[in-house]
C-alpha cells in the first residue's frame, strides 16, 4: 500500500482550516456537495458558479446550503490529504467510471476528519449514498480512517500535499522552497471575512455593532478594512448590510483603489475613472464612494447585473458598460484607470480552494496574453498625466512583474509610479524593490493574513 505521505492526487489538492464540529444534516445536502465536487473536478467549473447554477442547491434550506458548501469547500481545500488517506486504504484506485462514488468517499473523509462530523453520521450517510456493490468497501475505508486517524494523519505532510505538483514547482522557482511551503500552508486555512466600509470614518461605529451582533472581535486593518470571523448565519444578517454601509472584499483586493486615491468620501471628486473588468464591483464601489465619476466595464452582462445590485444596496452610482476590455472604445479619455485583469487567481486559494485544481499552465499563458491586450488598450484610454493601476489576484510572475516590465518596454509614455510604504498603514513588507506591491498569503499572519495580489501603478507622460 502507498504511504499517505507520498501520495499526490492526480487532479486535485488540499486547503482549509479544521472547522468546528458540523451538525448531522439531511443527506440531500451531502448529495448536492458531491454533485458540486463532480462538476468542479471533472469539468473545471468554479465552486460558487457551480452552486449558483445548481437546482438541488437552490432547493435546500438555508442551513443545508451552508452545510453543502462547507463539505464541498473543505473537500477541495484538503483534497491532497484526503486522496493520500484514500490511497492508503485502497489496494487499487477506483476505476475512472466511478467518479461520483469517488467524490462521495472524498466528501465522507472530509466530514470525518476535517469537519469532525460524528462518525456514525459521516460514515452511514456516505455508505448509503453508494451503490450496493461498493457499500462494504466504503464502510471499511471510512471505519479504518476513523479508527487509525491519529497515526494516519501523523504521516501526512499537509503543505507538500496542498498543491498540484506543477503549481508547487512554479512557486518554488519564483519564491524558493521555504516561502512555497509557507504559501501552501496558508492555502489550507479558510480566509476570515473582510468588509470594506463605504465611509472609513465610521469604522469605530460598525466595529462595535458587528462585535455586539457576532460576539467575536472585529479588527480594523490597513486602509479601513474590518475583519471578523465568518458568521454562521451568513453576511446578509449582519449590521450594516441592509444600510449598504459595507461590502465583502479581502483587504488586499481593497488596496488598488486606495492606491488610486480612494481613501474616503470626496477624495476623488472631479476625477473620471474607468474600472476595467469591474464585476462584481468592490473596487467600483470604493471609487464611487470616494466621489469619482466611475465607468465600470465588464464583458459579462450577468456579473454587471450583480454589480448594479451592489451599487443599489450601497446607494452609490457608476456608469455601466458591457464590452470587451481589450477593444473597448469609450467616447472619453480618463483621468485614471484601474485594470483588475482576468487572471489565474492563484492568490485566492483560501477563498476559492478549487482554483489549484481547475487551472493549468496553459491557462496562465493564455491569460497573460489577454492581460497584455487589456493593458495596451487601457494605455490608449488614459489622459496624458493620468494614472493607470494594474492588478491581479495571482501569484504568477507572468501575470505580475513580467507584465510590468513588458508594458514599460512597449509604451515609452508609461512610467512606473512607485508605491510608497506610508501610503497605506502596515503594508511595508508588501512593497517590492521596484516599487510595486506583492501581497503573499502568510503576510500579516498576526491578523489573519491576506490574499495573494500583485499591484503596479503607472503614470502616463
Amino acid at each position: 500500500m502507498a504511504s499517505p505521505k507520498n501520495t499526490r492526487p492526480a487532479a486535485s489538492r488540499p486547503a482549509a482550516s479544521r472547522s468546528g464540529r458540523a451538525p448531522a444534516l439531511p443527506v440531500d445536502a451531502r448529495a448536492v456537495a458531491v454533485e458540486a465536487l463532480l462538476a468542479v473536478l471533472t469539468s473545471r467549473h468554479g465552486l460558487e458558479e457551480t452552486l449558483d447554477n445548481s437546482t438541488g442547491y437552490a432547493a435546500l434550506e438555508l442551513r443545508d446550503r451552508a452545510f453543502a458548501r462547507l463539505i464541498a469547500s473543505t473537500t477541495l481545500r484538503h483534497l491532497g490529504e484526503i486522496d493520500a488517506l484514500l490511497a492508503h486504504c485502497l489496494e487499487k484506485p477506483l476505476p475512472d467510471h466511478l467518479q461520483r462514488e469517488k467524490m462521495a468517499l472524498r466528501s465522507g473523509i472530509a466530514q470525518l476528519i476535517f469537519l469532525e462530523t460524528p462518525p456514525h453520521a459521516a460514515v452511514s450517510a456516505t455508505v448509503e449514498s453508494m451503490p450496493p456493490k461498493l457499500r462494504g468497501l466504503a464502510n471499511a475505508v471510512l471505519r479504518r480512517i476513523d479508527r487509525e486517524r491519529t497515526s494516519l494523519l501523523a504521516q501526512l505532510d499537509p503543505p507538500a500535499l496542498a498543491l498540484p505538483a506543477w503549481l508547487y514547482e512554479r512557486w518554488q522557482a519564483a519564491y524558493g522552497e521555504t516561502a512555497t511551503r509557507a504559501l501552501a500552508e496558508a492555502s489550507l486555512v479558510e480566509a476570515p471575512l473582510d468588509l470594506t466600509l463605504r465611509d472609513p470614518g465610521e469604522a469605530a461605529r460598525w466595529s462595535a455593532a458587528l462585535e455586539e451582533a457576532t460576539g467575536t472581535p472585529v479588527r480594523q486593518l490597513a486602509g479601513g478594512t474590518l475583519r471578523l470571523a465568518r458568521p454562521s448565519g451568513g453576511v446578509t444578517a449582519l449590521p450594516g448590510y441592509e444600510e449598504g454601509a459595507w461590502w465583502v472584499q479581502d483587504m488586499a483586493a481593497a488596496l488598488p483603489a486606495r492606491l488610486l486615491g480612494a481613501i474616503g468620501p470626496g477624495s476623488l471628486t472631479g476625477k473620471t475613472v474607468a474600472d476595467i473588468c469591474a464585476a462584481p464591483g468592490g473596487k467600483t464601489q470604493q471609487l464611487a464612494a470616494a466621489g469619482a465619476d466611475v465607468t465600470a466595464i465588464d464583458r459579462s452582462k450577468r456579473r454587471l447585473e450583480r454589480l448594479q445590485a451592489n451599487l443599489k444596496r450601497t446607494g452609490l452610482a457608476a456608469g455601466i458598460a458591457v464590452g470587451d476590455a481589450a477593444s473597448w472604445q469609450p467616447e472619453q479619455l480618463f483621468d485614471a484607470i484601474l485594470v483588475d485583469a482576468p487572471c489565474s487567481a492563484t492568490g485566492t486559494l483560501r477563498r476559492h480552494p478549487e482554483v489549484r485544481w481547475t487551472k493549468t499552465t496553459e491557462d496562465i499563458t493564455s491569460l497573460a496574453g489577454l492581460q497584455t491586450r487589456i493593458l495596451d488598450q487601457a494605455v490608449s484610454l488614459l489622459k496624458t498625466g493620468g494614472t493607470l493601476l494594474y492588478c491581479t489576484c495571482s501569484l504568477e510572475p507572468e501575470e505580475g512583474e513580467r507584465q510590468v516590465e513588458a508594458a514599460l518596454a512597449r509604451h515609452p509614455s508609461l512610467q512606473l509610479n512607485r508605491i510608497a510604504p506610508d501610503e497605506v498603514p502596515n503594508i511595508g513588507e508588501m512593497i517590492t524593490k521596484a516599487g510595486t506591491m506583492r501581497c503573499l498569503p502568510g503576510q500579516m499572519a498576526d491578523t489573519g493574513s491576506v490574499d495573494g495580489f500583485f499591484i503596479a501603478r503607472f503614470s502616463k507622460n
